[in-house]
């Protein structure tokens, strides 16, 4: 499993880094504070990395030998932190994976991918090996570098979003939605509409798709297109989602319109289960098709969407999927069900809104 740390910013407010470090304890395998913030970060429960005081893994700034040999003595986790500027940085790496230092937390200022190549091809089997990186996209080039890529990356962020993105990238356990049963109750046959086939650059399973609906506080998982008909061939990278105005999640706290999504935007695919996965948009098809309106109901609640009203369509149950086309009033399929009222896609729970 690859790790991830998250490094805060001692600069930072305190309560600016009291929230961060108690958000981050969710998804992250350790907290790199400074020293004086080791108190504050122990008080969250997740595992606490710094320079100095009582801390889970001791962060060696600049590479010591004779420190990483007694601490490693002590019974002490070492992470040695090593800038490559040049060659002799490499051997800096080497002679720390030498002292049996448990993490190596890399930096590289200039060239990003050759040098992390070389340190991965030194250092695999060995010592784990941490990138660090300042967003997602920088975190996904480490974690998929020489195919292997890095063990794990520390986040230098002061933004919870970028976290979670990041963490969705790493597939973290813990990182999940809670899908619901959500009763049809109703479904109607309307005419034809622009609707929008979301074809990404991964592959997807039975039982996985994307989160698409009329309201922002109610998205049902529509199937990506990997169940088998004789009719038409399987097409496993694409959802056909419905109309472009409906929202979609593209990240664990924004949604987009279906008309927004590009080719290179993220967007989430969830599982049965509630799992959670980044991926990117590689192209959106819109046609014009006849839609089918479903409602469906969870606790009282109502919630919306249009799916095209054909056999390929098939929104996920508890144990399988079903074909729009088969749909009835009764029938459970899994839906998002959570707070609404969006302003450019992010909530504001302040707000006062109505979506029906």
């Amino acid at each position: 499993m690859k790790e991830l740390w998250i490094e805060i910013d001692e600069s930072s407010p305190d309560k600016v880094k009291n929230s961060l470090m108690k958000s981050a304890a969710k998804f992250c395998d350790a907290l790199l504070v400074d020293s004086r913030d080791v108190e504050n970060a122990k008080k969250t429960g997740a595992k606490t990395a710094a320079s100095s005081g009582d801390c889970d893994i001791n962060v060696l700034e600049i590479f010591d030998e004779s420190k990483a040999k007694k601490l490693k003595e002590a019974g002490k986790t070492v992470a040695v932190k090593v800038s490559i500027r040049g060659r002799k940085d490499e051997k800096t790496v080497a002679r720390a994976v030498e002292s049996s230092s448990d993490y190596i937390i890399l930096d590289c200022p200039d060239w990003k991918v050759i040098p992390l190549e070389n340190v991965i091809a030194m250092t695999r089997g060995k010592t784990k090996l941490l990138a660090e990186v300042s967003s997602a996209k920088d975190a996904k080039l480490a974690l998929e570098t020489l195919e292997v890529g890095a063990d794990g990356v520390v986040l230098k962020t002061s933004s919870p979003d970028e976290l979670l993105k990041t963490a969705a990238i790493i597939q973290k356990p813990t990182l999940k939605l809670e899908l619901v049963p959500a009763k049809i109750v109703k479904l109607n046959q309307i005419g034809t509409g622009a609707r929008v086939c979301v074809d990404t650059v991964d592959m997807m399973k039975l039982g996985e798709g994307i989160l698409a609906g009329c309201q922002s506080n109610g998205l049902f998982l529509v199937q990506a297109e990997a169940y088998e008909s004789p009719y038409v061939e399987t097409r496993p990278f694409r959802v056909n989602a419905g109309p472009v105005s409906l929202y979609t999640l593209a990240s664990l706290n924004k949604t987009r319109y279906l008309s927004e999504l590009k080719a290179g935007d993220e967007v989430l695919i969830v599982n049965r289960q509630g799992r959670v996965r980044s991926t990117h948009v590689g192209r959106v098809k819109i046609e014009r098709r006849p839609l089918l309106l479903i409602e469906a109901e969870y606790e009282r609640k109502r919630i919306k969407t249009f799916v095209q009203n054909a056999e390929t369509i098939r929104l996920v149950t508890k144990k399988g999927s079903k074909s729009v086309a088969e749909l009835k009033t009764g029938d459970e399929v899994l839906a998002y069900v959570t707070e609404g009222g969006r302003h450019f896609g992010t909530l504001v729970k302040e707000e006062t809104v109505i979506e029906r």
